[in-house]
């Protein structure tokens, strides 16, 4: 690192990606700081740096050795491997910068005095993590899969066992079908669908209701599908429509004797599609041949759905919010709760790198098609088809808040 870019990073203060620190620091006090900016999207920590940046340089002797060896290996976990530099001023003072990237094995923890402290980044400032930011970082490392969380005052009376009975003998082809209470509890328990609660009662996981639940937003708020059309390109109050849609995601088929799926009770999926379509589309005024109204579409219908469908899949279930659709006069909007999982970002969501947040609900779309067999839908199917149909390309924005999918409309 040059002078001037060091210069330059001390200039702009401490912030949530940069810390400054005296090299008597001690080292769980070091480490605290590792792992918060590790749990957030990594950083650099100045050693020999004051709190107002002024630079009062580094003293200790083996000071590398003491930040590998000591702070990153005794207590930090998982192991995280720092990029170590010194950087000599010109008034012979010298400054440590160690740098990492953003953890792939979060959370990352503090090992200090026999405890195991998890500490997120606010600003400027590192703090112990609350129970709600600690199952996020659970999740985000792939520890945790919160769709496998049970869901209070549900139960096997909360899930469509018709929807269910259908899925396992004509989706999955499975020949043993439950007949009584105990076997369906003992067989659901096994898919992941139900779980054993603290009284000992079987109730549903979030996967198990947002799949086959019969009213999921009874008891799950944000299992919902909240779609909203304006009038113009910004929000108003005014609105065509503001509506939540409640349901199973899955819809239920028959299967005819031909082999044919007839659909014959819609899920939230199809529900969502009726629903938008009239506010996507234009009619012309004018009749084809076959005496029909030519129906164009705005948005490539085949985008939509894969945008909807990936959402359920991959949002975070910890947040309380719904699913958003706003359809807008010149787009539409989707915007999945939740950061992008693991190590994710845009760039390698677009180069089709795949990292499920939700496995269990991913795996079972597949299972009824609704999901392709590569997983890489955004990359094989949204991006070509706005480009060839709407000659835009899709925008995504990530916070670590949620996934916003932007379609232009058709020109």
């Amino acid at each position: 690192m040059l002078i001037s870019e060091l210069l330059g990073i001390i200039a702009n203060g401490e912030n949530s990606g940069v810390e400054f620190k005296r090299d008597d620091i001690r080292p769980e006090q070091l480490g605290k700081e590792v792992v918060a900016l590790a749990n957030h999207q990594g950083g650099i920590i100045l050693i020999g740096v004051e709190d107002d940046g002024t630079i009062s340089g580094i003293n200790r002797e083996d000071l590398e050795t003491w930040i590998i060896d000591t702070v990153f290996a005794r207590y930090v976990h998982p192991m995280i491997l720092p990029f170590y530099e010194t950087v000599r001023m010109d008034d012979g003072k010298s400054v440590a910068v160690i740098s990492f990237p953003q953890g792939t094995s979060k959370p990352y923890v503090l090992r200090h005095n026999g405890r195991e402290e998890i500490y997120i980044r606010a600003g400027s400032t590192s703090r112990l993590a609350t129970r709600e930011q600690q199952a996020r970082l659970f999740a985000a490392g792939g520890i945790l899969h919160p769709e496998l969380l049970p869901v209070p005052g549900t139960g096997l009376q909360s899930l469509d066992l018709v929807r269910i009975r259908e899925y396992l003998s004509t989706i999955i082809r499975d020949p043993d079908i439950p007949d009584n209470e105990d076997a369906w509890t003992r067989r659901l328990s096994g898919l992941g669908l139900l779980i054993g609660a603290v009284d000992g009662r079987e109730v549903c996981t979030i996967a198990g209701l947002v799949l086959f639940g019969i009213a999921p937003r009874k008891f799950l708020p944000q299992a919902g599908l909240r779609v909203i059309v304006y009038d113009t390109e910004d929000k108003t109050y005014h609105t065509l429509l503001d509506t939540v849609l409640d349901g199973p995601l899955t819809g239920r088929y028959v299967t005819e004797a031909n082999g044919t799926r007839t659909l014959v009770d819609t899920g939230l999926i199809e529900r969502f599609s009726e629903l938008i379509s009239p506010f996507i589309t234009l009619e012309q005024p004018a009749l084809s041949d076959g005496f029909q109204r030519i129906k164009t579409w705005l948005y490539p219908r085949d985008a939509i759905r894969e945008i909807i469908i990936n959402a359920f899949c991959h949002r975070d279930w910890t947040r309380t919010v719904d699913i958003e659709v706003s359809r807008y006069v010149d787009r539409i909007e989707f915007i999945s709760p939740g950061s992008l999982p693991n190590s994710m970002t845009v760039e390698k969501m677009i180069a089709g790198q795949r990292s499920p947040r939700n496995p269990l609900i991913v795996e079972m779309l597949r299972d009824y098609g609704y999901v392709e067999s590569r997983g890489m839908g955004v990359r094989t199917k949204v991006i070509p088809l706005m480009r060839s149909e709407n000659m835009t390309d899709p925008i995504f924005d990530a916070t670590e808040d949620y996934l916003r999918t932007v379609l232009l409309r058709k020109k």
